[in-house]
């Protein structure tokens, strides 16, 4: 059975729970709601002094959306929309492990080298592929929950909109469940594989616990991700050279000021 840490276990160094134990939760702090304005602040600090590989990385994330716009519009059709975003899911969390290496390299004092930021996926590949693979199983269900939505869509063209209303409202909240889901055991699971090499479900626990201890700020972040994603898709994803490595090097900011340290003075 998976449990919660007591802070007080990281008071003591004889009571310390080690990173190999699985299925924990690590304990997390108390945000405010204005917290993630500061995250995307340290974010964009670190993009402007880290300008090789935010441009590396930056491009990488705008090659795939641009990828998903071009494949969209060869189909002409929707439908490729959803299995594009699986593959997103799946490389998405690799690109991003880059950007988190880079931005623990500058706060220990260290300087952050592309070669160095490439090697991050090693740290813990194991737990790593195994969330990517839950991800990518997160939206493959996500799509047949659609499927099976797509049966309350009126079947008369020119159907008048309250017809559509079961069809949106229903469907619009399946998403929203959905969403709020996966981003509860992502916001911060990928960031803590890397540093404290725990397993999957630890990492999932700690996010999903932290996520829910945080509504309000976590609400905030998620609207930032959120907006930075569709300003990068608006932009045909030439925005995502900018946004991503933002967002990036913001979650790592985000996670050590959310989730509690080994040891306090």
């Amino acid at each position: 059975m998976p449990r919660t840490v007591n802070p007080d276990d990281f008071k003591d160094k004889q009571k310390e729970v080690p990173d190999s134990e699985y299925a924990r939760t690590i304990p997390c702090n108390q945000l405010s709601i204005s917290a993630p304005f500061h995250w995307l602040s340290l974010g964009l600090h670190d993009f402007v002094r880290m300008p090789l590989i935010s441009a590396f990385y930056g491009l990488c994330f705008m090659a795939a959306a641009i990828g998903i716009v071009l494949l969209v519009q060869w189909q002409g059709t929707h439908l490729v929309v959803m299995p594009s975003l699986v593959v997103y899911m799946l490389i998405g969390p690799f690109l991003a492990l880059g950007l988190y290496d880079a931005a623990w390299e500058r706060e220990k004092g260290h300087s952050a080298s592309l070669i160095h930021s490439m090697k991050a996926i090693s740290r813990n590949s194991t737990s790593q592929w195994a969330f990517a693979v839950l991800l990518a199983v997160c939206m493959i269900f996500w799509m047949r929950i659609a499927a099976l939505l797509h049966a309350l869509y009126p079947s008369v063209q020119g159907a008048p909109l309250t017809e559509f209303m079961p069809f949106l409202v229903i469907g619009s909240l399946v998403g929203l469940v959905l969403a709020c889901v996966v981003f509860s055991i992502s916001a911060f699971s990928i960031p803590v594989m890397m540093e404290r090499r725990v397993d999957m479900m630890t990492a999932v626990f700690t996010s999903f616990n932290a996520v829910k201890s945080n509504i309000p700020a976590m609400i905030v972040w998620a609207a930032l991700i959120c907006g930075g994603i569709l300003v990068g898709f608006a932009t045909y994803g030439i925005g995502m050279l900018f946004t991503m490595p933002i967002l990036g090097y913001g979650t790592w900011h985000a996670y050590h000021e959310t989730i509690k340290k080994k040891h306090h003075p």
